[in-house]
């Protein structure tokens, strides 16, 4: 797998909204109950949607939304639970062990896959699979791996809204591309700025919550599985209560992280407040940092401005290293050392 390879996914992001828009759910009659919780269960790539819709759901939703990453579920998942069972290649163990789960306790259960075991489970169980696109890599297809997750909510009539925001995500994403692809010099080229400035240090990515939380998650998992290099995150404010007291000691070490600051307009006036004593306290301390605005009027064009910028940063940043961001080989090493 190519360096092209992780270019072209990047490139092509605000096009999976756009095809995902067109999807129809002909299902959708046939869930359509008074639900009390919905459950995504997932891994890696195919579990940041999930997060996202979490934080959709916080402003829109009457139940709540919880993202499961483990093998069992929560005790409550039931007969009124919506359970979304996502995994791009349909063969997640974890995810294929929770989906057995919900069966058993008679749950709601959509899957969302480009096929593999999980698609043939469903497909003997009756339950309905929302096919998205093979030939990616999980996080590359983060836009299959949520809109139709919160598409199907709006047409069930739990959230509202979703397609216009998807639809200025597409413009939003469009309209950055243009200045983050690599084309584009790096004196003009804000995502190749931070990779210049990330090489050679321990990245730390600080959010908000409830707003940025999941674009910090994001950028650290796509620093970890494209430029192969540890990447750390935390959210305003109870960063505030912890984290922002080991900034001390070893120097030697602290003098190594460079910080991340993902910014909204829509913050709490307070969390800005303390985003910039945290940012004072730290300056003096740390290699550098550098604040990223967020861009949009709608939530999810503004969490996926964030988000995408990261994306292009954490690319940049294997290319300073000398990295192919696209493979991922210790992951597939353990997975076959699980499969033995």
């Amino acid at each position: 797998m190519t360096v092209e390879k992780m270019r072209d996914y990047l490139y092509h992001l605000p096009e999976q909204f756009a095809e995902s828009l067109k999807m129809e759910f002909d299902f959708v009659e046939d869930y359509r109950s008074a639900y009390e919780n919905i459950v995504v269960s997932g891994l890696g790539g195919s579990a940041i949607g999930g997060d996202i819709l979490r934080t959709f759901a916080l402003q829109k939703a009457s139940i709540p939304v919880v993202v499961n990453r483990d093998y069992n579920l929560p005790a409550f998942v039931g007969e009124k639970t919506l359970f979304y069972a996502v995994s791009y290649s349909g063969n997640t163990e974890e995810t294929l062990s929770a989906y057995r789960q919900a069966r058993e306790r008679g749950a709601a259960i959509v899957c969302f896959s480009s096929g593999g075991e999980l698609e043939k489970m469903a497909r003997l169980d009756g339950k309905p699979v929302v096919k998205v696109p093979t030939g990616l890599v999980p996080r590359a297809a983060t836009g299959y791996l949520f809109a139709p997750l919160v598409l199907l909510l709006e047409k069930l009539g739990i959230v509202a809204g979703a397609r216009d925001e998807l639809g200025e995500c597409v413009l939003v994403l469009r309209d950055i591309r243009d200045s983050l692809h690599p084309e584009i010099e790096i004196e003009k080229n804000p995502a190749k700025k931070i990779a210049r400035e990330l090489k050679d240090s321990i990245p730390i990515i600080w959010g908000s919550s409830g707003i940025s939380e999941v674009a910090a998650l994001r950028w650290k998992a796509q620093i970890n599985e494209n430029a192969k290099s540890p990447a750390y995150y935390h959210v305003f404010p109870e960063l505030n209560h912890n984290e922002i007291v080991g900034f001390e000691v070893p120097a030697e070490l602290v003098s190594r992280l460079f910080v991340v600051i993902l910014k909204d307009r829509f913050d709490h006036e307070r969390v800005k407040r303390r985003m910039a004593i945290s940012r004072d306290i730290i300056k003096q301390r740390v290699k550098g940092f550098v604040e990223v605005e967020s861009r949009g009027e709608s939530f999810l064009a503004r969490l996926y401005s964030l988000c995408y910028t990261g994306d292009y940063a954490s690319f940049y940043l294997a290319l300073e290293n000398g990295i192919n961001p696209t493979p991922v080989a210790l992951i597939d090493y353990l997975k076959a050392e699980l499969a033995k």
